[in-house]
């Protein structure tokens, strides 16, 4: 058994910052006092930075096919899991900016928001570079606990309550299966490692046991990423939750269920015969990625409320994402696929914690103004903000020149590469089109009906920055996209 040495405890750096960190603001918590809880904002994103320029440099300097693996194979350190803890780091950050203000307005004001957002990105790292089952399932507790009691940590919110309350329950029976099918599957491979399960399924490919622990493993992720048909829970955490943890929970926890579903079926379930087989993974997901993208769309199109609209978005770009997992379930597609759904989550991580942003802006004490007849007028009265959330919106329509546009650019022409995926290009096309008039209906509500009552936005300088930052990088992937996308396919999933 390898020794832990300094090179390890090295590549536990950012992760270790963040759970220290996340340590030191409970403790703090106890001393700042109601006066000083805007320190702890700032010790969190500093923390942040620190964190991500670690990841950066070790990023930058590890070779592409490069790993090293960590506590006898449980976590490994390569750039899979390098540019997913950066972009972890990089949500938890504007989310810390979002909140004081957001949390103070609301009369909620609470130290220890901030190290249950650093304890979260903490699980979202793990399940990034989790190489056991074991890992997998220690990141997703992680991260499910800390963002569960987000969800619900607006205590005089009804909503707030409930929607906690049904994430919970749903998110344990998503537990329960997960831990189900690992155990399924190590019934079959006797082993946990993912690695060790991807040899022992190349001989023994046609187990029922495998299958039906690998199928129950997918379901599970399917409901963290909100995939129909596990897609229920959404609109109603969305909703309840207090903005800023909305944006946390629509980037960090859909990037880690992203980032761990590839990583399990890039790695232990990578076999040809599980894929394309008469139960493979490849034609479930395909399904459900239609199903996913249609029914997001579909119920968006209803929602007056602009965070539930906003829920049933996310559903739909969960599908847009998933098509990207079934091509690279061919090798030859593998990595053009896979940095494709990589720049995807980027562009999508800043554009919907932007969205959610004005929405945390706009609101205030007492009125959320989360009906889109609040937002009548928005344009004339506040141009700025209106400007940034027509940005987020064309993002999320895939329209030039934001990031957006590229991200499904690139996911489709990695999919059309494989020529039987034709048909489910066609689906995201067309459910691309139906989502452009959602999204307008905001854009419209802002600079094209007559001026409503006047909103008393939040006056915060960090909610700004936030915005600010998110907006910027939103339109920076869409000018110059490229240095992204190369970083994204010299990401490889490493073994």
């Amino acid at each position: 058994m390898k020794t832990f040495d300094a090179t390890q405890v090295a590549a536990l750096a950012p992760l270790a910052i963040i759970i220290i960190a996340g340590l030191a603001v409970l403790l703090l918590e106890a001393f700042a006092g109601s006066k000083n809880r805007r320190f702890l904002m700032g010790f969190s994103v500093v923390a942040c930075l620190i964190a991500f320029g670690v990841q950066y440099t070790a990023f930058v300097d590890l070779p592409v096919h490069a790993t090293s693996s960590i506590f006898s194979g449980s976590l490994s350190t390569d750039r899979f899991s390098g540019i997913f803890g950066m972009l972890f780091l990089a949500n938890a950050a504007l989310v810390c900016l979002l909140a004081p203000d957001f949390l103070k307005e609301h009369g909620f004001e609470f130290g220890e928001f901030y190290a249950l957002v650093l304890f979260g990105t903490a699980g979202m790292m793990i399940m990034a570079s989790a190489t056991d089952f074991l890992t997998v399932f220690i990141g997703i507790e992680t991260m499910s606990l800390a963002v569960y009691v987000l969800t619900g940590s607006w205590r005089k919110n009804a909503k707030s309550s409930e929607g906690a309350m049904k994430y919970f329950l749903v998110g344990s029976f998503a537990t329960a299966v997960l831990l189900y099918g690992m155990a399924l599957v190590y019934g079959a491979t006797q082993a946990t490692n993912l690695a060790e399960i991807a040899r022992a399924v190349a001989h023994n490919s046609n187990s029922p046991i495998l299958i039906i622990g690998m199928l129950l493993i997918l379901v599970a992720i399917f409901f963290k990423i909100a995939a129909v048909p596990f897609h229920m829970w959404a609109p109603d955490a969305y909703e309840g939750a207090p903005s800023p943890v909305t944006a946390f929970m629509a980037a960090g926890v859909k990037a880690a269920g992203f980032a761990t579903l590839l990583r399990v079926f890039g790695t232990a379930f990578n076999n040809s015969d599980l894929a394309f087989g008469a139960s493979g993974w490849a034609q479930i997901i395909a399904i459900v990625a239609a199903l996913t993208m249609t029914v997001g769309n579909l119920a968006a199109l209803r929602q007056e409320n602009i965070k539930r609209m906003l829920a049933y978005s996310s559903v739909s770009h969960a599908g847009y994402l998933l098509i990207g997992v079934v091509a690279m379930a061919t090798p030859e597609l593998a990595d053009h696929a896979r940095g494709a759904i990589v720049f995807y989550l980027v562009t999508y991580t800043f554009s919907i914690v932007g969205a959610f942003g004005v929405v945390s802006w706009i609101s205030s004490k007492n009125d959320e103004r989360l009906q889109l007849d609040g937002w009548a007028g928005l344009g004339s009265r506040h141009p700025a903000a209106a400007l940034a959330m027509t940005i987020f919106m064309l993002s999320f329509a895939g329209i030039p020149p934001t990031g957006g546009f590229f991200g499904k650019f690139y996911l489709f022409r990695a999919v059309l590469e494989k020529t039987d995926l034709t048909w489910l290009v066609v689906v995201a096309v067309i459910n691309s089109m139906v989502a452009t008039y959602y999204y307008l209906r905001v854009v419209t509500a802002m600079y094209f009906r007559e001026v409503g009552r006047e909103p008393r936005p939040i006056v915060s300088a960090p909610m700004t920055a936030a915005i600010a930052i998110a907006c910027l990088v939103t339109l920076g992937l869409g000018l110059l996209p490229g240095w992204l996308l190369t970083a994204a396919q010299n990401a490889p999933i490493g073994r």
